[in-house]
């Protein structure tokens, strides 16, 4: 979109707005730590890894949640809170507070 403004220099000087820098309105989404899914995934992480810990062999049985077990779930865990976060950022805004 142009417009024509009057300048005493010249006759008819033509602005065109398309070229004017655009000042940054929203971000896509609130930084990852001030969600509550954050929060979640770290407890979800703490959990699984304190009951790895906890959970052993007693009675003749086998340690049925070994490490590796523990850390798979953690893994899994990752790639969901990976999901979310994309899903997330696809289609809300956030306001931005520039400062």
């Amino acid at each position: 979109m142009s417009f024509s403004t009057q300048s005493p220099a010249s006759d008819s000087a033509v602005v065109d707005l398309d070229d004017a820098p655009r000042r940054r309105l929203s971000t896509e989404t609130k930084a990852s730590f001030k969600t509550t899914e954050f929060f979640a995934y770290l407890g979800a992480v703490v959990g699984v890894l304190m009951a790895s810990q906890f959970v052993g062999a007693e009675d003749g049985h086998d340690d049925y949640f070994r490490a590796d077990r523990a850390w798979f779930y953690v893994v899994l865990l990752t790639i969901g809170y990976m999901i979310a976060r994309g899903i997330a950022k696809s289609g809300s805004r956030d306001f931005y507070d520039a400062q």
